[in-house]
């Protein structure tokens, strides 16, 4: 587990699981939010963050966590293994729900993500297996021979990956 993509919906934990592995496996992280968004929440034009994780994915070890599919293909080509956080809505909603609490709406102090949530991100939430799950699944599949696919549907099972790893055990998929 040497370069490792960790993607699923809003709110499913994968800042969280990111940084747990980063400390564990002492590998470099990147939080793709903060790479495509600047302070007032305007994204970076495409082809410029496309070429961000073009040089990303270039170094020999690293975590970078976020969806974003249409730059998925990038993560996947060099990825060893995918952690894909498969959670319900209702977890991701909850999770979104802690996070704003948490942060009270402002800056992740840890990672530099501005907390944001508007209708559309809950809609999106809502409907994420729904619509975005089978595009992931077809671009993982994709790129299966190479990647270990770690598919996780609850925080118990995320939990449970991170104290296996953190007690020097493979884990499972």
């Amino acid at each position: 587990m040497d370069r490792i993509a960790i993607i699923g919906c809003g709110g499913s934990g994968k800042s969280r699981i990111a940084r747990k592995l980063a400390q564990i496996l002492d590998a470099p992280l990147t939080h793709l939010d903060a790479i495509y968004y600047d302070q007032q929440w305007n994204p970076l034009p495409q082809e410029k963050f496309a070429a961000k994780q073009e040089k990303l994915v270039a170094g020999e070890r690293w975590i970078i966590e976020g969806n974003y599919a249409g730059t998925l293909p990038i993560r996947l080509a060099t990825a060893d293994t995918v952690i894909f956080l498969d959670l319900p809505a209702a977890t991701c909603l909850w999770g979104i729900a802690q996070r704003r609490r948490r942060y009270r709406g402002g800056q992740h102090q840890a990672d530099g993500v501005y907390d944001r949530i508007t209708w559309n991100f809950i809609r999106y939430i809502l409907g994420y297996r729904r619509a975005m799950r089978p595009r992931i699944q077809n671009l993982i599949q994709a790129h299966e021979p190479h990647v270990r696919l770690i598919s996780l549907t609850s925080r118990r099972q995320a939990n449970q990956l991170v104290d296996r790893l953190r007690q020097g055990a493979q884990p499972t998929t």
